[in-house]
């Protein structure tokens, strides 16, 4: 296979909501209660319900040069456009080479978790929540038919509520929706618990994917303040680990037998020895832990319900064989810093040059295609969904690294590494900047 004839579907990326994201969707009772974007001590600042929620340039350095990665993006005007116009990311999209993208919140949390958090608030929670996704599919989906898989945030605080939100996103074609992967982190119960059993049921029924993205429950901790941010960098894949763990013994398994999740920018490295521990637990600690997989093993389980993603991962393409194939999928975590655009498409080719042209073209595409039931060759052609032709189409895009596109600017010393306390600073000094 050449580069140009690749075609790739990413099944974990972001988008930053413009400010007009809620104020068409939002129901006439709740006129002026919708979510907002103010201006804050030079920031732009998203407000709901009286509270500032931080500000949403954190993870939007794509198209800035490396050495000014960081928190320095603090309006719509610093970040690069295709953050958060539709028209834009689809020109970064074609000139990156990707076809597909499943987009995952910004300002609600990469789980909608921020809208979950307004108990005396929960009817404009559940409006907020029902916007969003109107706004997600009809404004940012549609606006480009065939670009992207549509994903729906629920509301936890209701799981009737949450099942009833899955069946009228399903029946306009949305068949993801965000999850935290331990939502006890977030106050609600565990996913071991049948609280829970009306979404699962829902999502099984729809053949709705639960998207578990890292750091939306479980995540890294920061070994000390003195440690180079690099460490804490390094792990935050990883971390999941321990929820893929959790996951593997929840009992909805058994229960909805159709049900399948997504662990979203976890990599795919780990998880042939997470595999091998997980059996070796089982056969050596289930006659008195009283687990019971009844004639399967925990990588069963793993491996036919649950749908793995990554973006450089080249340890595990050399070792496919010990994971299920056909729930591998490819990702690009555009805009964020972990993301390779807009080479991203010679990134996967080199270190994906010995797999097999079937193999290829399960993890690039067809995997996401069949697991989220998007596609896209129905709407564009197939001839026009490749890297090439999708390049063709950019010619007039600046891929580009921009210098100076404005924002914080923190100052760093040369003579030392930025460590965690650095950052968990630089955190509380901009909360502090836009609390109201």
């Amino acid at each position: 296979m050449k580069l140009e004839d690749l075609i790739l579907v990413s099944i974990d990326d972001h988008v930053i909501e413009p400010p007009n994201a809620f104020a068409r969707h939002m129901p006439a009772k709740f006129k002026g209660r919708e979510p907002r974007v103010v201006q804050r001590n030079g920031r732009d600042v998203w407000v709901f319900e009286g509270r500032a929620t931080g500000y949403m340039g954190l993870n939007s350095v794509v198209g800035r040069p490396k050495e000014e990665y960081g928190m320095e993006p603090l309006s719509y005007e610093q970040m690069r456009r295709g953050t958060w116009d539709v028209k834009a990311r689809v020109d970064d999209m074609n000139a990156n080479g990707v076809l597909g993208s499943l987009c995952f919140p910004t300002f609600p949390g990469f789980a909608g978790q921020r809208f979950q958090q307004y108990k005396e608030a929960r009817e404009v929670s559940l409006a907020a929540i029902q916007a969003y996704n109107d706004w997600h599919l009809h404004d940012w989906c549609n606006a480009a038919p065939g670009r992207f898989i549509p994903v729906m945030i629920v509301p936890w605080f209701d799981p009737a509520a949450a099942a009833a939100e899955v069946e009228r996103m399903a029946k306009q074609g949305v068949h993801a929706v965000t999850f935290p992967d331990n939502p006890t982190v977030h106050g609600y119960p565990s996913i071991h618990n049948a609280y829970w059993d009306p979404l699962w049921k829902a999502c099984a029924d729809n053949e709705v994917v639960i998207c578990c993205h890292i750091g939306t429950g479980a995540k890294a901790e920061h070994a000390s303040e003195e440690s180079p941010i690099d460490a804490w960098i390094t792990s935050m894949p990883i971390s999941i680990a321990n929820s893929a763990a959790d996951w593997i013994w929840a009992p909805m398994w058994k229960k909805f037998p159709n049900l399948r999740m997504a662990l979203a920018e976890g990599g795919i490295g780990w998880i042939p020895y997470l595999l091998e521990r997980a059996d070796f637990t089982y056969k050596h600690h289930h006659a008195w832990t009283n687990s019971n997989f009844g004639d399967k093993l925990p990588s069963d389980i793993f491996n036919e319900h649950i749908i793995t993603c990554f973006i450089e991962d080249a340890f595990g393409l050399k070792n496919l064989d010990a994971i299920n194939v056909d729930n591998v999928c490819w990702e690009c975590d555009y805009p964020h810093s972990d993301c390779t655009w807009p080479e991203s498409a010679d990134t996967f080719f080199r270190q994906a040059a010995h797999l097999s042209d079937e193999v290829i073209n399960k993890i690039t595409h067809l995997n996401a295609m069949r697991l989220f039931a998007y596609d896209p060759f129905a709407i564009l052609g197939r001839e026009n969904c490749t890297v090439g032709a999708l390049r063709a189409q950019a010619a007039h895009v600046n891929t580009q690294p921009v210098h100076g596109m404005g924002g914080a600017a923190p100052q760093r010393d040369p003579q030392r590494p930025v460590t965690s306390g650095d950052i968990n600073r630089m955190f509380a000094a901009a909360d502090a900047e836009t609390a109201l």
